[in-house]
C-alpha cells in the first residue's frame, strides 16, 4: 500500500535527495511459528481478531534506533493537527506503527507505545493509510522538501486558520473577477486581505478552531 504515496510528487523527490528517508517493515517477519501468525481471537469473546503483542513488541525492540518515538496509529488516538506535525518533524525518527483489525493487544501499547494519534473519527481498514497520511504531513515540514520556504508557514492550519482563497490568470473568468486588492501590487492590503479572509472562512467553515479573530 505505501509503494504508490512514497515514490510519487513531494515525497518521492525528498526521499531521492536524501532530505527524508522512509522504510517499510514486515510485522510478520517479528512473527513466530510457520504460519507467521500476528492476530489472534479476543479474549472474552466478540467479533475479529486483535493484533498480539509479541510480534509487535519484538518488531519495535528490533528497529527502534535511539530517540526514535513510537506511535501506534488508532482511533482512540489524539487527533492529528498541524501543531502535532510540527513537533514530530522536529524530532529524529519516527517508528509507526499501523493498527489492524479490532485493534492491538493493550500489552503492546503499554510496553513499547509512545503515543496513539487518529486522524479523524471514522474507521478504515487497517492504519497503513493514517501512516501514509501522517509521513506526508511531517515530510512538508522538513527543511528543503517544498520548493518554497514559505508554502507551509501560509498553509491552512498553520497558524490555527483556514487558508485564504486563491486567483491566478486570467484575471476574469467567465463574468468572475480577481479580487482588485491581489492586483494592486499593495503588499501590505494584500496581507491584510489575506488574513481578513482566512479569519472569514474560519469562522464560517472551522468555528471550532477557535478563536479566528
Amino acid at each position: 500500500m505505501f509503494e504508490g504515496p512514497l515514490d510519487e510528487s513531494i515525497l518521492k523527490r525528498a526521499r531521492q535527495k536524501g532530505l527524508i528517508e522512509v522504510e517499510v517493515h514486515q510485522l510478520r517477519d517479528y512473527a513466530e511459528g510457520r504460519h507467521r501468525i500476528t492476530d489472534d481471537r479476543p479474549f472474552g469473546g466478540g467479533p475479529g481478531m486483535v493484533m498480539r503483542a509479541a510480534p509487535i513488541v519484538r518488531c519495535v525492540e528490533a528497529l527502534k534506533p535511539p530517540g526514535a518515538r513510537v506511535i501506534l496509529l488508532s482511533p482512540r488516538g489524539q487527533l492529528l493537527r498541524q501543531e502535532i506535525l510540527a513537533r514530530l518533524a522536529k524530532l529524529p525518527r519516527l517508528l509507526l506503527l499501523c493498527g489492524h483489525y479490532e485493534g492491538v493487544d493493550e500489552r503492546a501499547r503499554e510496553l513499547v507505545v509512545d503515543e496513539e494519534i487518529s486522524i479523524g473519527d471514522y474507521v478504515l481498514t487497517n492504519g497503513a493509510l493514517p501512516a501514509m497520511v501522517l509521513v506526508d504531513g511531517v515530510a512538508r515540514l522538513v527543511p528543503g522538501v517544498l520548493g518554497d520556504a514559505e508554502s507551509a508557514s501560509e498553509e491552512s492550519f498553520s497558524e490555527g486558520l483556514l487558508e485564504y482563497p486563491h486567483y491566478t490568470r486570467p484575471a476574469e473568468f467567465r463574468g468572475r473577477k480577481a479580487p482588485e486588492v491581489l492586483l494592486s501590487g499593495d503588499h501590505g492590503a494584500i496581507a491584510r486581505w489575506r488574513k481578513e479572509q482566512s479569519r472569514r472562512l474560519t469562522r464560517e467553515r472551522r468555528p471550532d478552531l477557535g478563536d479566528s479573530g
